[in-house]
């Protein structure tokens, strides 16, 4: 009895096994590597002035990748970038309001192959969700994104041609108006580790969503990494 009990056992633990490196296949190898965003509006800043703003702006956001290495449905991304655009109806995060409909623009970095875009497309859709799900137009520039050292330090750039440009540093005691700053929004994709950042500058000036941008001085940035399922 106690040998068919053990036979029970291993064969069930050989099927949960076989189970989860199915399971593993099929959700593909990881993509890694590394993420800005910008909102126009802070992200880092205390309740009052925050509030303030619902409603009013917070209604555009900047999301960027850096893929180091990984695919995504068979294609390879390792050194891929893409950037994407998205302008909501209303305040992006606001958690009583709902800022759908959405469209999106997408950046393709321009030595980017036109399998590799699509490939990028459906990772972006699929990381955004409903903010990047209505894509109303693409477009192709060189596109950089450097974090000049240790995330940490959170002074980064993203340059994509003419079209999106953001300088972050970290954030400063200064930079507040009253010193009860916190996190009011969260980032808009799952990541390993995020760290708020201060925007010395950022801008979009892309003909594709009807939207512009051109602010300085606002704490409105993240920089992350992210570990993903290459679908």
């Amino acid at each position: 009895m106690n040998i068919i009990r053990l036979a029970s056992f291993t064969l069930l633990c050989v099927a949960l096994a076989a189970g989860a490196a199915t399971a593993a296949t099929l959700a593909g190898p990881e993509i890694r590597g590394t993420y800005i965003e910008s909102r126009n509006a802070e992200i880092y800043a205390s309740h009052c002035f925050a509030n303030s703003e619902v409603g009013i702006t917070g209604d555009l956001a900047v999301m960027a990748w850096d893929i180091k290495e990984g695919s995504y449905k068979g294609v390879p991304l390792a050194g891929a970038k893409v950037v994407a655009v998205v302008n909501a109806t209303s305040t992006i995060g606001n958690p009583f309001g709902d800022p759908l409909p959405a469209k999106a623009m997408l950046i393709f970095d321009e030595s980017t192959s036109v399998l590799q875009r699509g490939a990028l497309a459906g990772f972006v859709k699929e990381q955004g969700g409903a903010l990047t799900a209505n894509v109303v137009h693409t477009d192709t520039a060189p596109i950089e994104i450097d974090f000049h050292g240790n995330l940490h330090d959170r002074v980064a750039t993203l340059r994509a041609g003419e079209i999106v440009s953001l300088e972050t540093r970290e954030i400063r005691g200064s930079d507040s108006l009253c010193h009860l700053d916190d996190i009011y929004y969260q980032p808009l994709v799952t990541l390993d580790h995020a760290m708020p950042a201060f925007a010395v500058e950022q801008s979009f000036r892309g003909d594709g969503l009807g939207h512009k941008m051109r602010e300085y001085r606002r704490s409105s940035a993240y920089l992350g990494t992210f570990t993903v399922r290459g679908g």
